[in-house]
């Protein structure tokens, strides 16, 4: 038995997530179609994160179980060769057994895009927020420090979550303009349910005036999602950079 380390990249625009559920495409199930192709076999596939449906990854990571003996080096160009133009494999490496691509992972990044223009993109339907309004970048990358630290982030999880324990180290969070262009950045060793796309909202509210930019502390330890901003659109947020 082998187990094989996978680093993709994918455009979730046409996809329900990484994870397989039933009557909706995702990720997942694409992936073990391709290798199933390949190895005229359906093989066990685990992913280190769930993405939800519309969400984007420049990295992710997942690993195949299997007794096939096929190089890694010609699993890229196979698996690449039987897989829709929208996922791309980066590399293969070989793992111990033991290996774990959620478990194991010590960080996660993710990145936020929004168009701030009063135009429109067409360019970038599906991969940015447009954002009309204009964003003061340092204001709002200055109030983004306020999450960095071990917290209980409750007031930034979506009711659904099944994770009973709530607290998290976000190690570190930037908003930066590149023309109409604006990233935000987040890392930490891991995330709750819609947990970044809430921050974002909550950003978002600030720059608006709905919330107050001094009050991130008191919203996290209020420990009540009413209390943070707006969940933001999927299709802006992307798996950036997985940390093993």
């Amino acid at each position: 038995m082998r187990n094989i380390l996978i680093r993709l990249s994918y455009n979730g625009t046409a996809y329900h997530g990484w994870q397989v559920q039933q009557n909706a495409k995702t990720v997942q199930e694409t992936l073990q179609d391709a290798v199933e192709i390949i190895f005229n076999k359906r093989e066990s596939i685990t992913g280190c994160s769930r993405t939800d449906s519309g969400v984007h990854a420049n990295e992710y990571y997942c690993t195949l179980r299997t007794e096939n003996q096929i190089p890694c080096e010609r699993l890229v160009n196979a698996l690449n060769g039987n897989l829709p133009f929208d996922i791309a494999v980066l590399s293969c490496a070989e793992v111990p057994l033991e290996f774990h691509p959620r478990y194991d992972c010590k960080e996660k990044e993710y990145i936020y895009k929004i168009w701030n223009s009063e135009i429109r993109n067409p360019f970038y339907l599906n991969t940015h927020l447009h954002y009309k309004y204009q964003l003061d970048t340092e204001k709002l990358d200055k109030v983004s420090k306020q999450f960095i630290g071990t917290h209980d982030f409750t007031s930034f999880c979506a009711a659904g979550g099944s994770v009973e324990d709530k607290v998290r180290t976000v190690k570190n969070f930037s908003v930066e303009r590149y023309g109409n262009e604006v990233i935000m950045r987040v890392s930490a060793d891991g995330f709750l349910y819609n947990m970044v796309r809430i921050m974002v909202g909550t950003l978002l509210d600030v720059s608006s005036g709905k919330i107050d930019g001094d009050s991130i502390p008191q919203i996290i330890e209020s420990k009540k999602r009413e209390n943070a901003g707006v969940t933001a659109p999927a299709h802006g947020l992307y798996l950036n950079r997985v940390i093993y």
